[in-house]
C-alpha cells in the first residue's frame, strides 16, 4: 500500500492493512483486529496528534472567520459566538475521526512504532 493509498483509507476511515473493514467500532475507538485482513490494529495509537492539528486549524478558521465578520459587519459579540462557537465545535468533531484514521494509516504505512530505549 503506497502513500495515497493509506491517506485514502484513513480519510474513508478503513482498515489502514487491506483498506476494507471499518478502522473503528465507537466514534473513536479503534478495533482490537480488522474484520476482513484480522491485521492487528490494538496497537495503533494516534496520541494527541490529530487533536493538536485539528485545534490549531479550526482556531485559525475561527479567529480569522471571527476577525473577517467583526470588521465587515460589526455584529453584537453574542451573534458572534453564538454562530461561531458552535460551527468551531462542529466542525472539530467532523474532523477528528478521519485526521485520526489517516495518522493511524500513516504509522502502519512508515511501520511507525513506540520509541524503545536499550540498556
Amino acid at each position: 500500500m503506497n502513500v495515497s493509498d493509506a491517506m485514502l483509507a484513513g480519510l474513508r476511515c478503513r482498515c489502514p492493512n487491506c483498506g476494507e473493514a471499518p478502522l473503528f467500532s465507537g466514534y473513536l475507538k479503534v478495533r482490537a483486529t480488522c474484520e476482513a485482513c484480522a491485521a492487528d490494529l490494538s496497537q495503533a495509537d494516534s496520541g494527541d496528534g490529530p487533536v493538536v492539528f485539528i485545534l490549531l486549524v479550526v482556531g485559525a478558521i475561527g479567529c480569522f472567520g471571527m476577525l473577517f465578520v467583526e470588521f465587515s459587519f460589526h455584529p453584537p459579540v453574542w451573534l458572534q459566538f453564538l454562530l461561531w462557537l458552535p460551527g468551531m465545535g462542529l466542525l472539530t468533531l467532523a474532523a477528528l475521526r478521519p485526521f485520526k484514521a489517516v495518522l493511524i494509516a500513516l504509522q502502519f504505512h512508515n511501520r511507525a512504532a513506540e520509541a524503545r530505549h536499550g540498556d
